[in-house]
């Protein structure tokens, strides 16, 4: 096991050396960890996990056009020329064919305890602290403006509608982050996303508050 993540992680810190800074290397080193940290409190496959962690977002749609199929491919590709067993690897892709919010609508179509543990350390790195910033930067990196209170958040997006939005900033924490505390599926995951959700709500109370010229 040993061998083949340390072949995992220098794969995975190539390909995203010059990825946005949200979506780097430094993101599914964080994930990874959150995914080992939640996965000792539950019985599960610890190769599948780690794995999936890592390769989650190896070839995220969001840089390559919207095409989802890239990042399983690329992750299959890898493992096979790794000589992974073949139900290992099934398993790894499906986990990241099924990972994404998408805009929180979809109906996922498999499920595992492994994609619980690593959903939820995706989940994780999306709200809190880190998810604030990774949230404006990858705001200022598709050039989105910060906070129109004239554009109201949309609730009822479809998948596409989500992968095209235009809209603030400020708003995706309405269309997801502050969604996410109650959408973690196991229980140490809920537990750390309650202490950063409630970051999250005073940040947005400072920020209005601060907006709106209140001292």
């Amino acid at each position: 096991m040993d061998r083949i993540i340390r072949k995992t992680v220098a794969f995975v810190k190539e390909k995203l050396k010059f990825n946005e800074g949200g979506h780097d290397w430094f993101h599914t080193e964080r994930v990874y960890n959150n995914a080992l940290f939640i996965a000792h409190t539950e019985s599960c496959d610890l190769l599948v996990v780690s794995l999936s962690a890592l390769l989650h977002d190896i070839a995220d749609a969001k840089f390559h056009g919207g095409d989802e199929q890239l990042g399983p491919k690329v992750a299959r590709d890898f493992l096979i020329s790794e000589n992974v067993n073949k139900k290992i690897i099934d398993h790894v892709v499906n986990i990241i064919e099924n990972i994404s919010f998408k805009g929180g609508h979809e109906i996922q179509r498999f499920r595992s305890k492994e994609l619980d543990i690593v959903q939820d350390a995706d989940r994780l790195e999306a709200i809190g602290a880190i998810g604030i910033a990774r949230t404006f930067n990858y705001g200022g990196f598709k050039n989105r403006p910060i906070y129109d209170p004239e554009i109201l958040p949309n609730l009822k997006m479809s998948k596409e509608e989500y992968k095209h939005t235009k809209a603030p900033t400020i708003n995706h924490f309405y269309e997801k982050l502050l969604l996410l505390k109650d959408r973690m599926n196991t229980t140490r995951g809920s537990e750390m996303a309650d202490k950063r959700h409630r970051f999250m709500e005073l940040f947005l109370s400072q920020f209005y508050d601060e907006c709106n010229g209140v001292l």
